[in-house]
């Protein structure tokens, strides 16, 4: 499943070339995610199909905006870390799959990274 065509947000997974993710939003004039659901979309064919990872992410009137350098991966290729412009803060431990909320109180994020 493919939600949208648009979106800031991709990290790619740096041992296999065929496995991304990307936060897709509606269009660059409407900024926001689709249906108002946030969803983490993942490739593991190099694009020709994406899954939709939700759990533990807004589904509901949400208006959360990942900025492109705001969702990285590990180098281990396993965690992920996501942050928003409206100061949101998610980690998932298994590669997207399920989403943890760190905090909701933090000013907007630009950047995430795994030191």
């Amino acid at each position: 499943m493919k939600p949208a065509v648009f979106g800031f947000a991709v990290a790619a997974d740096p041992k296999d070339a065929n496995t991304a993710w990307f936060v897709p939003g509606i269009k660059d004039q409407y900024r926001v995610p689709v249906d108002g659901r946030l969803v983490v979309t993942r490739t593991r064919d190099g694009g020709a199909s994406f899954e939709s990872l939700s759990e533990g992410l807004p589904q509901a009137d949400c208006y959360d905006l990942v900025y492109r350098h705001a969702l990285a991966v590990d180098d281990a290729g396993a965690r992920l870390a996501m942050g928003s412009t409206t100061g949101n803060l998610w980690i998932s431990e298994n590669g997207g799959k399920a989403w943890t909320h760190v905090s909701a109180h933090l000013p907007p994020i630009a950047v995430v990274r795994f030191a």
